[in-house]
């Protein structure tokens, strides 16, 4: 089956994502506790979002405890793996040299594949940053990983990180950012595109809280669209950013690929812009 190709280039991986991405916490287990209760449901969800066209997918090592990984790995399977884009992130408690080879390594062992991007998690408060991204470099070197960023990231955080690199260069940052939590469109989102760095935005839905905002509904109803399907079209329209909802229910999935394929005009993507900054 042919993949959708809703896609945006960006400049730091010289390559195309798609324009949403999956996003799984949750998804195997919680804060280093697996789930294995509704594995084959998790695996169908990810697979169905893969075939309409959600090829990048964000999981971490601390997810379900490395189950969310495993739950990859297997809802990848069978899909030409040069059209996904797999994103996993190492936890700070890990952040020395040898731990993050040991993690980046059990993490790609756990997905059965390399890693497009790689991530610190946090900032690891008792770790020299310059530490973890020698360890990020090497795993380069290796072919563990292909690109590596950060998470939870301030700008000065990234400009630090960037200054210990010898060969290569932070290629992502992924933070919160939605229509409610738009603290990063001061600083981090800006600059990300100044650099050509791939933005990730986790918790884009707030958990459900647009799905039934009336003034979302009533811009949805002119593109036979839900309040859902608006909001991550919204995030489609900002340059570099990627918005990486929850895939945790095929339902949902199919939900979300409905805000591929199409555009907000500009009209309306500013009037949403405007509604939300005043709310």
């Amino acid at each position: 089956m042919p993949l959708n190709r809703d896609t945006k280039y960006v400049k730091s991986i010289n390559g195309r994502v798609s324009v949403i991405g999956m996003g799984t916490w949750g998804i195997g287990g919680g804060f280093w506790s697996p789930d294995y209760s509704n594995d084959e449901g998790w695996v169908r969800a990810l697979r169905r979002g893969i075939e309409l066209g959600m090829t990048l997918i964000d999981t971490a090592e601390m997810y379900g405890g490395g189950h969310s990984e495993e739950l990859v790995g297997r809802a990848i399977r069978g899909f030409p793996r040069e059209e996904l884009f797999i994103i996993t992130k190492v936890w700070p408690n890990h952040a020395r040299y040898d731990d993050v080879l040991k993690s980046a390594r059990a993490s790609r062992e756990r997905l059965g594949t390399y890693i497009d991007l790689y991530l610190l998690h946090w900032p690891a408060t008792d770790v020299p940053i310059c530490e973890t991204m020698r360890a990020f470099e090497r795993l380069i070197d290796d072919g563990v990983v292909r690109f590596v960023g950060l998470s939870n990231f301030d700008v000065d955080g990234i400009e630090r990180a960037r200054q210990c690199f010898s060969k290569y260069d932070i290629a992502a940052v992924e933070n919160r950012y939605s229509l409610l939590h738009r603290i990063d469109e001061a600083s981090v989102i800006p600059y990300a595109q100044r650099n050509g760095m791939l933005y990730l935005a986790y918790t884009p839905l707030e958990k459900g809280e647009f799905a039934s905002n009336e003034f979302l509904r009533s811009i949805g109803r002119k593109y036979g669209k839900t309040a859902i399907q608006v909001v991550l079209n919204w995030y489609i329209g900002i340059d570099n950013l990627v918005p990486i909802p929850k895939a945790g229910r095929i339902e949902h999935v199919e939900e979300n690929a409905g805000a591929m394929g199409w555009r907000l005009s500009k009209e309306d993507w500013d009037a949403i812009s405007n509604h939300f900054r005043r709310a």
